[in-house]
């Protein structure tokens, strides 16, 4: 009799565990998973950092139709065998429903207009990427993680992470300011503290030199506007060869700047610095910022 009620036990665990659902809170509401997802597109490159350190393989990323813009140390550890979903900003239902995902995760800023057209292909995690702030992002990945069963375990990983962040932030004895911007055609614009590389910049211990701009990511300026900021380390992603920034440099003020006259304004990569927002592209760029503060 003992026997046949343990394994009765046993057999009404089985079956609670395959019946059991994955419920997340996500930005719109509450999404119900019936099991493990095993099929998973990611609309945005945040999205696949957090995947990464799951170690789980996408089959479909919005990666503006190339997949070099996803950084080498992701493609690393999960390969680059995704098919491409199109732009971030405008992704392909088509292509999507053709690889019959069983998770669709999603930007709200950039999704959100979609969000009822992803959902009849399949379940959609909605959360925020574009525009997030490095704290935002960490609450995002362990959402990520929830779908896949698995929050105790990113909430660990999250763990480790702040503790190497710390470690980053202890190696830096500066108050000096730090200021990312992106270049283009179009014009610069910069990342203010709410942006997310100006939360890692911050997360460093390290100072903004636009502290005011607490309203907006992303701002576009002017030379007379990046004067007055005037940080004492520029850094710079520039999206092509020629870009606006290549006329600031010509203008009379670029040399007043406090980072060019000290020799402090440095080329970064936009794709680690802008796009790949997450714990693997942080540690990065805490590495690099160590390397040129210290």
């Amino acid at each position: 009799m003992f026997n046949k009620s343990i394994a009765l036990l046993a057999t009404l665990c089985l079956a609670f565990s395959a019946n059991a659902k994955i419920t997340v809170q996500d930005e719109l509401g509450e999404l119900v998973l019936e099991s493990v997802p095993k099929r998973v597109v990611a609309l945005e490159f945040s999205f696949v950092d957090a995947l990464a350190n799951l170690d789980v393989k996408p089959i479909g990323v919005a990666d503006d139709g190339d997949k070099t813009r996803v950084i080498e140390p992701i493609r690393t550890r999960i390969g680059d065998d995704w098919t491409s979903l199109g732009k971030r900003s405008q992704p392909s239902l088509e292509v999507i429903a053709s690889l019959k995902p069983d998770l669709i995760i999603a930007d709200r800023e950039r999704h959100e207009a979609i969000y009822e057209d992803l959902k009849r292909i399949a379940p959609t995690l909605i959360l925020k990427s574009r525009g997030e702030t490095y704290e935002d992002n960490l609450k995002a990945v362990v959402k990520v993680a929830a779908a896949f069963d698995r929050e105790d375990e990113m909430k660990q990983l999250v763990a480790e992470h702040s503790a190497r962040m710390d470690e980053y932030a202890t190696k830096i004895n500066s108050d000096a300011s730090v200021l990312f911007a992106v270049s283009s055609s179009r014009g610069v614009t910069m990342h203010t503290p709410k942006a997310y590389a100006g939360g890692v910049i911050n997360r460093l211990g390290l100072n903004s030199p636009v502290p005011e701009e607490t309203e907006k990511a992303y701002v576009r300026i002017t030379m007379e506007r990046l004067l007055k900021a005037n940080p004492d380390y520029f850094l710079v992603g520039e999206y092509g060869d020629e870009t606006a920034i290549d006329e600031f440099k010509k203008n009379g003020l670029w040399k007043v700047m406090t980072a060019v006259k000290n020799d402090k304004y440095v080329e970064t990569d936009p794709r680690l610095w802008s796009l790949n927002r997450g714990m693997i592209a942080a540690e990065i760029m805490a590495e690099q910022v160590v390397n040129l503060v210290q």
